[in-house]
């Protein structure tokens, strides 16, 4: 695998993650109320706790896109 196909490779991934990231984030602000319904009845968890869950889970996602993915691609990207 050269370093060109690498990087566009990382680039695709980038750009896939991304747009999961931006589709969850948006589904979560317009589908908050029914998502807090359903989860909480699943896994019995108070809406304040999940309102913290999901704020948790949209931040570390975001930095592992940004570690694994963003991050990468920009070095490679520098070095060709």
């Amino acid at each position: 695998m050269t370093i060109e196909t690498l990087t566009a490779l990382l680039g695709w991934i980038t750009a896939v993650n991304i747009g999961l990231l931006l589709l969850t984030t948006i589904l979560l602000y317009l589908m908050k109320d029914i998502a807090v319904k359903i989860h909480s009845k699943m896994f019995d968890i108070d809406a304040n706790d999940l309102n913290r869950m999901y704020f948790d889970y949209l931040g570390r996602f975001k930095v592992l896109v940004i570690v694994f993915n963003l991050g990468p691609y920009i070095a490679l990207r520098l070095m060709t």
